[in-house]
């Protein structure tokens, strides 16, 4: 190459970059989201499915026996575990301690000991234990041994200003449940509204359906004190009771409304004995696309004489967007 030809182009190289930048520019590459970072894993979703004849769980039916629908389109179910075939539990167990559960906290942390006893499967399942109010504490990360889970439980004493009930269901299902191998699941006792979350009902939903979490509630509000005035006992009865309601049942969840204790004892009974008879439907959606919207999910029996005698609940919907799940 010549001197003069190297000199020539040299001069042009700045203008070439300019240029080459300004090419570039005119097509943005998209801007990241925490949901775009970090090993995607294939898409698939998974379904916990329970089945019941009037108030009768139902076990023993197969995959033949379901049909999976996204968006109207049907889907091909990939994996299917039942009772005896489903992998172990990982269940969080969040209970409010703000000041208006004061007078009924050691019938709280009775119940929620008792169910913890009752849900885990030594050497399977795995527990965890958190408290809420304005501050979230994490008081037993998972384990199988009851006697941690026993003294956590023991050690709650008293209660703090406020209810950060959303903030704890997202802080649990995003920081504990995302990566462990196993059915994910929330039991939440509480007796009031979320008073003091910066996430909302919206973004406790989307956190529990992008990390497959199973959500239960048990509310005190009309328990052990005396019921609220004019309001039977077990019914829905105001705003934060329909909240919490939802937050349950998107994610396929249910929302239990106690009266006294022993109303208390059969909701967490009745949890226990439907996570053993879950079925877990898994497939992988025909459209494969992350476009972020929100998908309506549908589950059906194939047998239409099924569908008369049989109930089946499982979460309604899910936003497809990149995440990072086990």
């Amino acid at each position: 190459m010549s001197r003069v030809f190297r000199n020539v182009l040299l001069g042009f190289l700045p203008a070439l970059i300019v240029l080459a930048g300004s090419a570039v520019a005119q097509k943005p590459a998209p801007t990241p989201t925490p949901s775009d970072e970090g090993p995607v894993k294939t898409f698939e979703v998974r379904l916990p499915v329970t089945v019941t004849h009037k108030k009768d769980l139902v076990a023993g039916l197969t995959k033949n026996d379901f049909a999976v629908f996204e968006d109207g389109v049907q889907q091909d179910i990939s994996f299917f575990t039942d009772e005896k075939t489903n992998p172990p539990v990982y269940v969080g167990v969040l209970m409010d301690t703000s000041p208006s559960t004061a007078g009924k906290i050691g019938f709280s942390k009775e119940a929620a000991a008792n169910f913890l006893y009752s849900v885990v499967q030594i050497r399977k399942d795995k527990a965890a234990f958190m408290t809420f109010d304005n501050e979230i504490n994490l008081r037993q990360d998972f384990t199988d041994k009851l006697d941690l889970l026993q003294k956590a439980v023991d050690q709650v004493k008293k209660t703090g200003s406020q209810t950060a009930m959303y903030d704890a269901v997202w802080q649990f299902a995003d920081e504990k449940l995302r990566n462990v191998a196993g059915r994910r699941v929330i039991v939440i006792i509480t007796d009031g509204d979320d008073t003091f979350s910066r996430a909302d009902l919206k973004d406790a939903i989307d956190i529990a359906q992008r990390t497959e979490t199973t959500i239960f509630g048990i509310s005190t509000k009309a328990g052990f004190l005396g019921t609220v005035p004019g309001v039977e006992a077990g019914q829905v009865k105001d705003k934060g009771d329909r909240f919490l309601t939802e937050l349950c049942e998107k994610p396929g969840g249910e929302a239990f409304f106690t009266g006294d204790m022993l109303d208390l004892e059969k909701s967490f009974k009745k949890i226990a004995e439907e996570l053993r008879t879950q079925y877990i439907l898994t497939y992988q959606p025909k459209n494969q696309n992350y476009d972020g919207r929100e998908r309506k999910i549908e589950v059906r029996f194939v047998d239409k004489q099924m569908e008369k005698d049989y109930k089946l609940r499982t979460k309604s919907s899910y936003r497809a967007v990149r995440d990072s799940l086990k």
